[in-house]
């Protein structure tokens, strides 16, 4: 291994086979300030692989007949407009509810801005129609919001209070908890790292949103709940908790989505897991029909678990590496380079730009002004703007979204914005 990956930010691996010990692997260092290094204690924040506890707890609810999966998830969320989405819906992201996040990145929220669960399920609450059709796959970190939120109106008590309850105390899970608080102090925490031009920098920021992440464990830990959640796959070709929610088409291909799960449904591939990515931290938690695990923590923004884990498994099928030398390969990948990003002005000389309006949409903050100079709109918010370019007859391209007007730009009423995670927000002029 590269002796140098021991002074910065890394990993912690696992593989474990049913009948044997587990195997594990430790790089780097969990805090680069106090030079301590990762070891089977630390905690990461594993972002969205969160979502298949809160998905559990939402089985168990509907076992204890506290909810139903058909019912509608307004009758548990009052405020909830869309009324005809129903708790399953929210479960396999088929609510079509646009995610809260993405919202509030319209509104010009920084990095270091702090907002709250409720914040963002006020955002979900405004919305009064599906962003896609009824039946289509729109990932929305907002449904599982709102699948804490339903947890702690028929249990009447918090969300980590009940994940403690239910699952991590009888799982063994002793370092694992949801973390509801920014201020909260987590044991044995790892802190998350970006490498930059200038050296490394802390990429975590003031927001905790219990329910689609912020749970805080270690590979251990983990592993109890992957076992446990063999230990209830019932049939080889059939998925876990499949008796309870479908598994449905999902965002990538030829991926099913299930409760809180990814599943690869292939003969002889028969696997289910989750990726997270939060804060500059990312986790893979991968369980396969057989009863194999692979779990990959990193702390390194540079150092994707996903990709990781797609190299752990090309490397245990060869029969001549050792689950040891597997994980050695795996953990030796090249971080991904750092991207620069172009900085942004906070200002511009208005006489270059055409003004063209401020438009504000109900189902979305705030409101966002359009000026065109040249072939290139832009799009400002907070005093910055993203140029958009061309892709189109009355299309434009920005970072991460799409811009749609109904006509030419010598005069725009309205347009159509599309983010990844919120699709179909229409802008008016004000």
């Amino acid at each position: 291994m590269n002796a140098a990956r021991d002074e910065e930010p890394g990993l912690s691996l696992l593989v474990h086979w049913p009948g044997e010990e587990p195997t594990l692997l430790h790089t780097g260092l969990a805090s680069l300030e106090h030079r301590l290094p990762i070891g089977p204690d630390t905690t990461f924040n594993v972002g969205s692989v969160a979502k298949q506890i809160t998905a559990h707890l939402i089985l168990l609810a509907a076992y204890d007949d506290l909810l139903h999966l058909d019912q509608q998830a307004a009758d548990l969320l009052p405020r909830l407009k869309i009324s005809d989405v129903t708790v399953a819906d929210l479960v396999i992201h088929r609510s079509g509810i646009r995610d809260a996040e993405s919202l509030l990145s319209l509104a010009g929220f920084r990095d270091l801005d702090h907002y709250t669960a409720d914040d963002l399920r006020t955002l979900a609450y405004r919305q009064d129609q599906r962003a896609v059709p009824e039946g289509h796959f729109l990932y929305s970190n907002t449904n599982y919001l709102l699948l804490a939120e339903i947890l702690e109106t028929v249990h009447r008590t918090t969300l980590p209070d009940l994940a403690q309850h239910r699952v991590f105390g009888p799982l063994g899970m002793h370092s694992t908890r949801f973390k509801s608080d920014p201020r909260q102090v987590i044991p044995g925490a790892a802190s998350a790292y970006q490498a930059t031009q200038h050296g490394w920098q802390h990429t975590e920021t003031p927001v905790t949103l219990p329910g689609p992440g912020t749970l805080w464990t270690t590979v251990g830990d983990l592993d109890r709940w992957l076992t446990y959640l063999h230990q209830h796959w019932h049939h080889p070709h059939q998925l876990p908790w499949k008796e309870a929610v479908d598994y449905e088409p999902s965002d990538h291909e030829p991926y099913l989505y299930g409760p809180g799960l990814y599943a690869d449904p292939r003969p002889g591939r028969t696997a289910a897991f989750h990726y997270g990515h939060e804060q500059g931290f990312s986790a893979a938690a991968h369980v396969e029909a057989s009863g194999r695990r692979l779990i990959v923590l990193s702390n390194n923004a540079g150092l994707a678990a996903d990709r990781v884990t797609a190299a752990l498994l090309r490397d245990v099928q060869q029969p001549a590496l050792s689950p040891k030398e597997a994980l050695v390969r795996a953990a030796d990948l090249e971080p991904t380079p750092r991207t620069a990003k172009r900085d942004q002005p906070t200002s511009d000389d208005p006489g270059q730009h055409t003004e063209l309006g401020t438009f504000a949409c109900d189902q979305a903050p705030g409101s966002l002004r359009l000026t065109r100079r040249g072939d290139a709109l832009h799009l400002w918010r907070r005093g910055t703007y993203d140029q958009l370019t061309p892709s189109g007859s009355g299309l434009y391209a920005g970072n991460g979204y799409a811009l749609t007007v109904p006509s030419s730009t010598d005069q725009i009423d309205r347009f159509t914005l599309d983010l990844e995670r919120a699709p179909r927000l229409v802008y008016v002029r004000q």
